[in-house]
């Protein structure tokens, strides 16, 4: 009984131990990462990015994506904040995991690493679909590219290939630009342009193509030139994060320590550009880059401190809010000049641009429009790289009570004049009848 009891107060501990360090508005990285292996050899083939996640402070946590005690949540409380999925040829998860709970997982707002390869299963293509993307349907296809290919003495057939078409983004790449080309082995997929969550991070050059390297084409490929994506990236509504590979490869060891030259080129690079660009991209993935809070959202009357319940038309007000941006390690100032605000009722009556302190605090004043009925503040920030930020607060405009309105209106001095002008007239016409002869 003492035993059960003890194991019981254990697992518990662990459990209250593990939701501590999740994903919270105070601390946004994600900690605590579930990687799912085909094998347990890709630990060790892909222990160089694994490296570089531990030594950020990631807790990973290794199972074998067939494992049957798999499981995502206990008690209702989900146990990972991120998933890594390197299984490519997987068809079943073990345990209660399945493709419908790991989207469920990132429609909570959580984040994930695919990577497929040639031999993807029918599961990774479905939710890779499910995220926005498709994989060539031709499952002996490899993206081929006879211009751009990574010169080699073993890959005769133009499937190893240096990319160097990256995404023009700080936000998601970082800063240091990625001097040496990408290897890529692996299968291309296509991502709908009308998909405004979907982006390309690597794609192909315009010679590329997806066929099957070892047999003749018969018919042209449906993957052609910089259509194909090798790698792409989702970030949805929820600003869940979701990074997608044609390649587990290009994680590999062999692929981080590898030199790459070019096919048309001269210069030969001792490193490829796999690791800073995985290690960039994961850093985003992750959200240690990228992710914006807004905090302290106030309005009120100009000379005022205290937020009224409702406003008066011709009210002249202030709004401010205080918008900042996570490091890695803290918060910092985030510094735009785009940020704006709406007075919204069915459409913005009031459309600012704010003010910055340069500290975070983002502000601007304006006059309540001469309507009333139900307004509210809005702001809606959407760019490139960044988590979307999103504010909405309501407040009620009433009209002018009978007693507030001027006594006299300037413009209807002249309606005025003329009453008063009227009875003067009047009065002068009544003397001038009843006294003159």
């Amino acid at each position: 009984m003492f035993g059960k009891l003890l194991s019981t107060l254990l697992i518990s501990f662990h459990l209250f131990a593990i939701l501590c360090v999740s994903f919270s508005e105070e601390n946004p990285t994600d900690r605590r990462v579930l990687v799912l292996l085909e094998d347990f050899a890709i630990k060790s083939s892909h222990s160089l990015f694994f490296k570089s996640l531990e030594t950020r402070g990631f807790d990973l946590d290794f199972k074998l994506a067939d494992d049957p005690k798999l499981a995502l949540q206990r008690y209702g409380k989900y146990l990972y904040d991120a998933v890594i999925l390197f299984s490519p040829t997987i068809d079943r998860f073990g345990g209660s995991i399945d493709a419908a709970s790991l989207l469920e997982f990132v429609d909570s707002g959580h984040d994930l690493i695919l990577a497929a390869d040639a031999s993807a299963s029918e599961l990774i293509r479905e939710i890779a679909v499910e995220c926005g993307v498709d994989f060539d349907e031709d499952p002996a296809a490899l993206v081929i590219d006879h211009m751009s290919y990574a010169v080699s003495e073993t890959e005769e057939d133009h499937t190893l290939i240096a990319s160097d078409d990256f995404i023009q983004s700080e936000v998601i790449l970082g800063s240091t630009k990625i001097e040496a080309p990408v290897l890529f082995k692996g299968i291309g997929h296509s991502i709908n342009p009308a998909n405004n969550l979907v982006l390309t991070v690597l794609s192909a050059s315009p010679a590329a193509y997806s066929a099957n390297p070892k047999s003749k084409l018969s018919n042209p490929p449906t993957l052609t030139g910089s259509a194909i994506s090798l790698v792409s990236i989702v970030q949805a509504r929820n600003n869940a994060r979701i990074l997608i590979s044609g390649s587990l490869s290009m994680f590999s060891n062999r692929f981080f320590r590898s030199g790459v030259q070019k096919a048309g080129t001269t210069s030969k690079h001792e490193k490829c550009g796999n690791e800073q660009f995985l290690t960039e991209l994961s850093k985003w993935v992750f959200h240690e880059s990228g992710h914006l809070k807004a905090v302290n959202v106030k309005h009120h009357k100009v000379g005022e401190k205290d937020e009224p319940s409702m406003y008066r038309i011709k009210d002249d007000l202030d709004y401010s809010v205080e918008v900042y941006e996570w490091s890695g390690t803290s918060w910092e100032p985030y510094l735009a000049d785009d940020l704006q605000v709406q007075f919204y009722m069915m459409s913005p009556y009031v459309l600012k641009t704010l003010s910055t302190d340069q500290k975070g605090l983002y502000y601007t004043s304006f006059k309540v429009p001469d309507v009333y009925g139900v307004f509210q503040f809005k702001v809606e920030y959407q760019r490139l790289g960044y988590t979307s930020l999103s504010l909405s607060k309501q407040i009620p405009v009433r009209p002018f009570r009978h007693n507030e309105y001027e006594r006299f209106i300037p413009a209807a001095y002249p309606y005025y004049g003329a009453s008063f002008s009227m009875m003067s007239g009047f009065f002068i016409f009544t003397m001038v009848y009843l006294y003159t002869k």
